[in-house]
Formats: C-alpha cells, structure tokens, sequence
C-alpha cells in the first residue's frame, strides 16, 4: 500500500522531480494545490527556517504528513547570492528567465564565477512534530557565460558541472535526478525515515 504525503510546493518542477525519486519507494507525493493550500510568506533568512514554514503550513492545513523543500543557487563571485530568493531573484513573479538574466547582469564578466546550489528538505510528521527531519546537501558547479541546454528549470541553463563538460539543463532527468542537490538531500532524507521507522 503506498503512503501520501504532501510536497509543501507550487514549483511543478519540485513536485515532478521528487514525485519520481520517491515513487520506486511506493511514496505518493500530492502536491499542496490539490488540497487547496495556499503560499505561505516565506519569512525566514535561511533555507532551513523557510522550509520549516512551508512543511509546518501545509502539514496543519491538511493533515497529513509534509515535505518541504527550500533551495535556491548560491554564487561566490555574489557573496552567497541569489541565495534564498534565488526564485524571487529579479521580482515576486518573475519568471526563470527573468532571474537568470538578472543574474547574468550581476555577474557580468566577473572571473569569480563558482557557485552550488543547496537544497533543505523537512519533513514533518505533522503540524506539531517537535523534531522534524531535516537534511540538506550542496551541488557544486560554475555559472557559465551563455545559457546551454533545454531541460531542468530554475538556473539550470547557467549552471555548469565541470566533470560532466555540461550544463545542468544538459542532462537527462534521470541523470540530474541521480546527481543534483535535491537527490542528495532526499538520499540522506530516506536513510533519516528509514531510522525513524518511515512515514
């Protein structure tokens, strides 16, 4: 029998992307829209304290288990920027394309171009779960000069993986799905669960 539990998200990209990783486990991830769950003001200044709200939220609203996730893309030659407001970089709508031009613009010609992106997952066994799981892991790369690639979402077009000569919008899902920031973090989660005596 498989287990729902509700993906604290409306990033399609997210949901997609955790859907299949966690569906060879017999885990049903619903999206918060499905149940009516609205965005939270994401208030914190850190990727764990806004994955704590959106977990928290969606887990009381709905009842069930939650699972968020806080990510964004982090550039040293940016002093850690975008950061946490990696999705609302250049704007509260914008969208990727906006975000990745803004940061195109910041960046400009600057040699130091190294950056990773992070991932928090929480997961809440409910509203008032006073230890949440939480994990987070770090994908490490460099922004590029030109936009490469068709795939993925977010900065994936800028985001270059050295060792593997291309983009992150250059991989298949699978490949991103076995390498990327969210994949290891949902690994370390699983392993967190399976301790825990799963959902």
């Amino acid at each position: 029998m498989s287990k729902t539990l509700v993906l604290a998200t409306g990033n399609r990209g997210k949901v997609d992307e955790l859907a299949s990783m966690l569906s060879p486990l017999n885990i049903n991830v619903v999206p918060q829209s499905e149940f009516n769950v609205g965005e939270v003001a994401e208030t914190g200044t850190t990727f764990v304290e806004n994955a704590i709200i959106k977990a928290r939220h969606a887990a009381k609203i709905t009842s069930m288990p939650a699972i968020a996730d806080d990510s964004g893309l982090e550039v040293d030659g940016l002093n850690g920027a975008p950061g946490v407001y990696s999705a609302r970089y250049s704007g509260d709508d914008a969208s990727d394309q906006q975000n990745i031009d803004k940061l195109m613009h910041e960046l400009g010609d600057n040699p130091v171009r190294s950056a990773r992106f992070w991932c928090v997952l929480v997961f809440m066994r409910h509203s008032e779960d006073p230890t949440p799981l939480i994990c987070s892991a770090s994908w490490e790369g460099e922004i590029t000069l030109k936009q490469h690639g068709e795939g993925g979402f977010g900065y994936d077009p800028v985001f270059f993986i050295p060792e593997l000569n291309c983009t992150s919008a250059q991989l298949s899902k699978s490949q991103k799905n076995a390498i990327s920031h969210r994949a290891q973090a949902l690994a370390k989660l699983l392993d967190a669960l399976k301790l825990k005596g799963g959902l």
